[in-house]
């Protein structure tokens, strides 16, 4: 990624843009520049975006859990001086969103989720990729996506790196274990502010009837389906996850 991040005390960040914050979650596996779509399109509409580094291999591992990821989120948005944002989350981000959202309403003015972890338990379990030969890793990869040539060599090699360092697949598998923990289920309907579910029609890690019943919970939000699209919709259809979000926040007035 081009960008430079902002180091500021124990927060590092990438921010582009002026205006409402929408502030982006990235997944377990994810880095930040799986959101590029949407740190260039956004700011050009009125938007500061920022990205901030989830800690999700520096805490310790009895801390290692999605709500204490919820917290940092918290400090991180005291920290900027922002009285209400948007949060946007893809699988263990959206996760951390929701509980963020449950923690700490009064901060958060939408929320936006696309393959979102949950309510899914298999959604942390079997699809994150255990210690193995590369070639296994690849196929593993390529799976979240609706086309697999959307997992670069540069996605493998991380997720490689990942589950080949003993520290980090340890996190891994507690993160893991923490969101089938922290299951949202009867948490959804009492968070009554807008929701924006975006989707791919092929996910096969959060499948489609796991976006049908966020929709069904929550009981403000709105369910926009991209179809050939897996697990990482702002990934494989950037164009169309910013116009469908875009419209979104414009009819909502957000």
């Amino acid at each position: 990624m081009a960008q430079e991040l902002t180091k500021d005390g124990k927060f590092e960040y990438l921010t582009v843009g002026e205006g409402t914050p929408i502030v982006i979650l990235h997944g377990l596996m994810g880095g930040l520049s799986n959101f590029q779509g949407v740190i260039d399109y956004f700011p050009a509409n009125g938007y500061q975006v920022v990205v901030p580094s989830l800690p999700i291999y520096d805490m310790p591992l009895l801390k290692t859990s999605v709500g204490t990821f919820a917290k940092f989120i918290n400090e991180f948005i005291n920290h900027m001086g922002w009285s209400e944002v948007i949060l946007l989350g893809n699988s263990l981000g959206g996760h951390i969103g929701l509980v963020t959202t449950k923690l700490y309403p009064e901060k958060i003015k939408a929320l936006v989720i696309t393959g979102s972890s949950g309510l899914y338990e298999s959604a942390m379990g079997e699809s994150y990729p255990k210690r193995g030969n590369y070639e296994y890793i690849k196929q593993k990869a390529e799976g979240v996506f609706y086309d697999p040539a959307v997992a670069t060599k540069e996605i493998v090699d991380e997720v490689y790196a990942v589950v080949n360092d003993r520290n980090k697949l340890i996190k891994t598998l507690a993160i893991a274990k923490s969101a089938i923990r922290h299951n949202m289920s009867k948490d959804l309907p009492k968070l009554e502010l807008p929701v924006c579910i975006i989707w791919g029609k092929q996910d096969n890690v959060t499948p489609p009837e796991v976006a049908d019943e966020f929709h069904e919970k929550l009981p403000d939000s709105d369910l926009f389906w991209i179809d050939k699209c897996g697990h990482a919709a702002m990934m494989e259809h950037p164009a169309e996850f910013n116009e469908i979000l875009g419209g979104w926040l414009e009819k909502r007035g957000i």
